[in-house]
């Protein structure tokens, strides 16, 4: 298996584990994250798809990752409704977020083997929204972890800070 297959794998991986985390929640917001995540792995899988291929990398619009998840925790917390999340809810997330966090380190580590120009960009985009992920799947995790406090301290209003900050943790 190639670096490409490999990374397929792993995305279509990750799209399936975020589709099945979308139907075992109740909550809508995070059932909309959930599959906002499955469709980014997606775009993922195709770009890595077209590069096996030696095709053309498509250009793929990015989502405003952060701009989209705080529209979902603002709509929470208008709701004033306190999820209740159960341990099985947080493991499943912790999951996700090693994966994301897996993901971005190999990514970034197959960069710097990369000769191409443009492959290069790609894993490093790649990576980079890999580590977006991981920010927020990070919230999620705090979130259902504690969602009357989280959702109080409108800790959502700092995504993408938190996105600037922890860059250099992972």
């Amino acid at each position: 298996m190639n670096v490409y297959e490999y990374a397929m794998k792993a995305e279509k991986d990750g799209e399936r584990y975020y589709r099945e985390l979308a139907t075992k929640t109740d909550d809508a917001g995070l059932k909309s994250i959930w599959t906002m995540l499955a469709e980014e792995e997606v775009k993922h899988y195709h770009i890595f798809e077209h590069m096996n291929q030696n095709r053309a990398i498509p250009t793929v619009p990015s989502v405003d990752l952060f701009k989209y998840t705080k529209n979902i925790f603002e709509k929470m917390q208008k709701s004033n409704q306190v999820p209740c999340f159960t341990e099985d809810h947080v493991n499943l997330y912790k999951n996700a977020l090693r994966s994301e966090e897996s993901s971005y380190k190999f990514y970034t580590e197959k960069a710097l083997m990369i000769e191409d120009g443009e492959q290069k960009k790609a894993f490093l985009r790649i990576a980079e929204e890999e580590h977006a992920h991981y920010v927020l799947l990070e919230n999620i995790v705090e979130y259902v972890s504690a969602p009357e406090t989280w959702v109080e301290s409108a800790e959502f209003n700092h995504l993408s800070e938190k996105f600037v900050q922890k860059s250099a943790l992972i």
